[in-house]
């Protein structure tokens, strides 16, 4: 028996595909789990989380063909050039669209490096603007804030990783009190 495994090749490959569809259900699953779980901790949104997890499974299955086409011994010139085919329909369409690439980019950084949480209040360094507020939310392409006026920011996820942003942990208060109210 033990010889029949060590000659036909097919059966170790059949062996091997078995093996590794097994691990990529695993690391499917555990994935998962560990980004649940950072979400619930963050108090991340729904579809945050469920974006962040199709993007997770998506790499995963790319990881995955990958190695199952070793284990098959697919010529690599065979698959190189189907690749690079798609590579470069994907990389002109995708360089169209850079603005939308790097907010969805943005968007996976900021969901596990950010380290601020909705609810959270926060000033962006910005010299032209006051942009500053509670964090009501963060999608896959901008940072929502409820600024003290009530208005309501959407500020876009790449431009957020590129500046500087201060946690406000108490409210500036700029009343001036009247002789009157600081006699009672």
């Amino acid at each position: 028996m033990v010889e029949f495994i060590q000659t036909n090749m097919l059966f170790k490959q059949i062996l091997f595909g078995c093996l590794l569809i097994l691990g990529y259900l695993v690391i499917k699953r555990l994935g998962r789990r560990w980004i649940e779980a950072l979400a619930d901790n963050k108090r991340v949104s729904l579809k945050r989380t469920q974006f962040v997890v199709k993007a997770f499974n998506v790499i995963a299955f790319g990881l995955f063909i990958s190695f199952f086409l070793i284990i098959l011994d697919v010529g690599f010139g065979d698959v190189s050039i189907f690749l690079s085919s798609i590579f470069a329909v994907l990389g002109v369409a995708l360089f169209a669209q850079w603005s939308i690439l790097s907010n969805l980019t943005a968007s996976v950084l900021i969901f596990f490096v950010f380290p601020y949480l909705i609810g959270d209040r926060v000033k962006v360094a910005e010299k032209d603007e006051d942009i500053s507020g509670v964090i009501i939310d963060i999608t896959m392409f901008h940072v929502i804030l409820r600024h003290s006026s009530g208005n309501i920011i959407t500020y876009p996820n790449n431009l957020i990783l590129q500046k500087g942003v201060t946690k406000l942990v108490a409210q500036s208060s700029t009343q001036v009190s009247s002789p009157a109210q600081e006699a009672k």
